[in-house]
């Protein structure tokens, strides 16, 4: 890459959630970000491809895949054929980046630090309540993150009516890798997140919705509870979380 090409992947890259130029030269340019710990290698593509980017093996790369199925290469390799689809796959990249696991829980135990160093009377209420808020703060952000700051299942992107929703409840998972894990939830509008939390409706395999035997059809209908109602998107690591809610939570 020449120096031009270089200063505007630096520029993309800062400006789509990767602050830091780990590495540059005329082969590639390394970034990163202080919110995460992935990094992305950006060298000079193939043509018709301009930008080639390499990912981190594992659960972004996958997640990075299904969000562009058509820049995928393989081999954790992306293709890019101009600024738009280069900005594009950036910045889903480090939404991504901040919101899987764990990173939401190492998030949570820096925050948890800060807040309690900062208090002069201190005891293990005070604690609980300092977690739990904080807690509840930080997996909120990673499911707005993890879902593009819109409903996982209308797609509306309107943060005040959206409600981060548990699968499996806080006070039941087993630690806090498990209760901040962005697969045990999804960012739903208020109304599904009430019928979520209390088993109305659940969501299977394939991330359609289902509904509890309680909802009758004019009650379905009122809610607009149509059987084309899925999540936008599922991933296998969401399975066992939803495969719990429809065993303990969802009322049949």
């Amino acid at each position: 890459m020449n120096i031009l090409d270089r200063i505007l992947v630096e520029k993309t890259a800062a400006e789509h959630g990767w602050e830091n130029v780990l590495e540059s030269s005329s082969s590639a340019v390394l970034i990163g970000s202080a919110r995460h710990q992935a990094r992305m290698r950006v060298t000079a593509g193939q043509p018709p491809a301009r930008w080639r980017v390499e990912t981190p093996k594992g659960m972004l790369q996958q997640e990075l895949s299904r969000s562009f199925p058509a820049l995928a290469l393989g081999d954790c390799c992306f293709d890019a054929d101009d600024f738009d689809q280069l900005s594009s796959l950036l910045h889903r990249a480090a939404e991504l980046a901040v919101s899987l696991p764990n990173q939401a829980a190492a998030v949570f135990v820096e925050k948890v630090k800060k807040e309690i160093e900062g208090i002069a009377s201190f005891n293990t209420e005070i604690e609980r309540l300092v977690r739990q808020r904080v807690g509840q703060a930080t997996f909120r952000q990673a499911l707005l993150d993890y879902w593009g700051g819109a409903c996982a299942v209308t797609g509306i992107k309107l943060p005040e009516i959206l409600r981060a929703s548990h699968a499996k409840p806080w006070a039941v998972c087993a630690n806090d890798e498990e209760r901040l894990n962005v697969f045990n939830g999804l960012l739903l509008t208020a109304n599904l997140d009430a019928l979520f939390d209390k088993g109305m409706i659940s969501f299977v395999g394939n991330g359609s919705l289902i509904c509890s035997s309680r909802l009758e059809a004019d009650q379905r209908s009122l809610l607009q509870l149509d059987s084309t109602l899925k999540l936008r998107w599922i991933a296998p690591a969401h399975d066992a979380f939803l495969s719990w809610h429809r065993d303990k939570v969802f009322v049949k």
